[in-house]
This record gives structure tokens, sequence and C-alpha cells, in this order.
């Protein structure tokens, strides 16, 4: 069972192909991007665990591209490069990597470094992240974030998103949904329920995932 998946972006190529190889002995999807024009958006698609980047690059350099991918994912980024000097280091950390790492490495050192921050971002992430078809809903903010693209959603969008993803596959009830909000369904007007489905349908769709909240007449809603 793989561990995580590890996007790896540097131009060598014997220095990629080692960092894939040693990543998947360990047990991780590796995978490297060697798209430079496109290098933020697939990053971004992607969905990764974790980056490791270069700082050298063709086309952008690594500072320009851990800033654009912090601006919009909170992804782990280890900063590996050659370029030593402690302003590098500084500058990488102002623009949002959570570690540098200077060439030549130590592997075992590298993975150790690896490991740490992925338990510290799967620590703050904790058991109240849901994912479904690419969404990662969190109940702690109350955000829901796709492809990059993140929003706050209300207490009653989030309610909604997450029992439907947490039945994905199987119909909630129109009863069960309006229970589950407002503790009955004896005096809510059946139609705010469907207020609400479509201002979170709208909200999804604002975001790119569009077309998942299907409505099963007479029955409910399903992902």
């Amino acid at each position: 069972m793989e561990k995580g998946k590890i996007l790896v972006i540097e131009d060598h190529k014997p220095i990629r192909d080692e960092l894939c190889g040693f990543l998947s002995r360990y047990g991780y999807e590796a995978k490297s991007l060697t798209n430079y024009e496109t290098i933020i958006e697939d990053c971004i698609k992607e969905q990764a665990d974790l980056i490791l980047l270069d700082i050298n690059l063709p086309v952008l350099d690594g500072y320009y591209i851990c800033r654009e991918i912090r601006s919009r994912s909170d992804v782990p980024i280890i900063v590996v490069t050659s370029r030593d000097s402690e302003m590098d280091e500084l500058m990488s950390m102002n623009l949002g990597a959570d570690d540098f790492v200077t060439k030549p490495y130590n592997t075992q050192i590298l993975m150790a470094r690896i490991e740490s921050i992925l338990r510290r971002s799967q620590k703050t992430e904790t058991q109240n992240a849901i994912v479904c078809k690419g969404l990662r809903v969190c109940l702690n903010d109350s955000t829901a974030e796709y492809e990059g693209r993140k929003i706050e959603l209300t207490k009653n969008e989030i309610r909604i998103l997450y029992t439907l993803i947490k039945h994905q596959g199987s119909i909630v009830s129109r009863d069960e949904l309006m229970e589950m909000l407002w503790q009955s369904n004896e005096f809510i007007d059946d139609n705010t329920l469907t207020v609400n489905v479509n201002r979170l349908r709208k909200r999804m769709e604002s975001i790119g995932w569009k077309n998942q909240i299907h409505t099963k007449r007479g029955q409910g809603y399903i992902v």
C-alpha cells in the first residue's frame, strides 16, 4: 500500500530518476513533472501529499513556483537544491517552503525529513477531513477545496456536503437531511432544504466541482 504521493520537480534526469526510485522503494507514489510551461497548474491538479522542488529550473525558477503553489495550496514543499547559501534557505522559507535540503544529500536524512513533515501535515488535517472525487472537505474550518481552489461554507452547507460524501454512492433521504440540519423534519418547509442544496451546488460549481450532487426524485440526494 502506497504511503502517499510525492511530486519530484527536478530538471536533471539522473537526480530525478534517483529520487523517484528511492521514494518508490520506501512505499511512496513518486511522480516527476517535466512540463515547466504548466508546472504550477500541474502541481495543483495532482493533489500530492508533498513536493520536492529544485530551484534552478528552466522557464520558471523554483522560488516563483514555490510562491505560486503556496498561494493556492497547503501542500508541504521541500526545496532540494545545490544552492546552499543562507539567503537561498531564507528565501525558500519566506516563500512558503517547509524545509530546505542541499545537494549532495544523505538519502536517509532526506527520508526522515519527508516523513516528519508528512506526519505533521497529516496530524493537522485530523479525522475531520473527508475526500470525494478530488474534493477535500474539512469540518474543522468549514472549507471545501478542489484542484487548489478553496472556499468557506456555511454551517448548513458543510453539514449537507459532509453527510452526502460520508454516504457516497447511497441515497440520503430528504427527511434524513432535514433531521440532521434542524433536529426535526416536522416544522420545516420542504422548500428550505431544496434552497440549501441548490445554494451548495452553486458554491461547489464556483470551484469547479460540478454536477456531483444528484437529485433522486421522491427519494433524496446522492453523490
